[in-house]
């Protein structure tokens, strides 16, 4: 028969796999129960459990383990109804080729999330307030990707799959540095939930003669509070989000945010992306912006809405973090307060370029 869309084959694809994983299941428990009559589902042996898994792979035909591996594919879809246990599931996808849990843990049996904020950009560089325009990488900019993935490289850093925004000025850092580490080909999904936050009717002015303007006081009170967004953008504005086609999609565009805003579109893709893809046994890779990855550290160390909002993210400098297996922080040695994660570089360049960052609607 001729498939007439990739979505309508997509489709039978994943019916043929949960039919597939659901007589698969039910063959091997009824084999455990017969060897064993005391075993049930719940308390299976995963030695056993994989035995006979095993056994039985001989004779089923195994599907692609892509399907599994998929964020968006089968796994999501047959996990709720086949209620599958004790890793029942990860075993599935080890023996199919896909990664496992254990894959992603260290020696110290921790998780390891590299985030890095983006290089310098062009308004960057110009002092000007940037949000969602997506404007290029300064050729700074671009120096500060490859010195972040010298730093990487240096350690031995590897990952499976890289995490970024809709802007440009993140998602070409991230590329740059798969690039100079030899991972171009890993996955790489880009969600708008990791978009910077947006300044509102301040994108494209410049930061020092907007202080000029509306006074330091007010100027830092938009910037830096955690819930007093700007004043919003008018849709008519040359930088409506909406003007841009990697955003003409998205419903309800944001006409100005706060920074209790991003953390609460952070979030949600924390929990439904990027915690399962760790948990997979995945090493992650984020490139996102200062905001985005401020709403994401808060989260990660429980950081107060004080605290956040004296905290500066500098551009291009990977930040490191260990996670225990239920991703909570693990303080590392040479972490930089508050955080407990630490910033692969000279400490004295690192707190120059966070000073940096602070005094932008200072004295250039």
């Amino acid at each position: 028969a001729k498939v007439t869309s990739l979505p309508h084959c997509r489709l039978r694809l994943t019916s043929a796999m949960a039919s597939w994983l659901t007589a698969t299941m039910a063959a091997a428990m009824a084999a455990m129960a017969a060897s064993n009559p005391s075993c049930s589902p719940s308390s299976s042996s995963p030695l056993s459990l994989s035995s006979q898994l095993s056994s039985l792979r001989a004779s089923a035909p195994l599907p692609s383990s892509a399907f599994l591996t998929s964020r968006a594919g089968v796994a999501d879809e047959v996990r709720a109804p086949l209620r599958l246990r004790g890793g029942m599931l990860e075993r599935l996808k080890e023996m199919m080729g896909g990664k496992s849990a254990e894959d992603g843990l260290d020696e110290n049996g921790h998780y390891t999330l590299v985030l890095v904020r983006h290089g310098e950009s062009q308004w960057n560089k110009e002092n000007r307030f940037t949000g969602w325009v997506d404007v290029p990488l300064a050729e700074t900019g671009i120096d500060e990707a490859k010195r972040a993935s010298n730093s990487l490289k240096s350690e031995g850093f590897s990952f499976d799959v890289m995490f970024t925004s809709l802007l440009q000025r993140a998602i070409k850092t991230g590329l740059l540095i798969l690039e100079d580490l030899g991972l171009l080909w890993i996955p790489v999904d880009k969600d708008w939930r990791l978009n910077e936050r947006h300044y509102g009717a301040l994108q494209g002015l410049n930061k020092k003669e907007t202080v000029e303007k509306h006074g330091s006081e007010q100027v830092n009170l938009w910037r830096r509070s955690y819930d007093t967004p700007p004043p919003p953008m008018s849709p008519d504005s040359p930088y409506w989000a909406g003007n841009q086609p990697q955003h003409k999609s998205l419903k309800d565009l944001p006409s100005t945010e706060c920074l209790k805003d991003t953390v609460a579109r952070v979030l949600p893709w924390w929990k439904e992306v990027c915690a399962p893809a760790i948990k997979s046994g995945r090493k992650v890779l984020v490139a996102a912006h200062g905001n985005s990855l401020r709403a994401l550290v808060k989260y990660l160390d429980g950081l107060s809405d004080e605290e956040i909002c004296s905290l500066n993210i500098p551009t291009a400098i990977p930040l490191v973090y260990k996670l225990d297996k239920n991703l909570k922080p693990v303080r590392a040695e040479g972490a930089y307060a508050p955080l407990s994660g630490r910033y692969l570089g000279d400490p004295e360049m690192v707190r120059n370029a966070i000073e940096g960052v602070a005094n932008q609607t200072g004295k250039k």
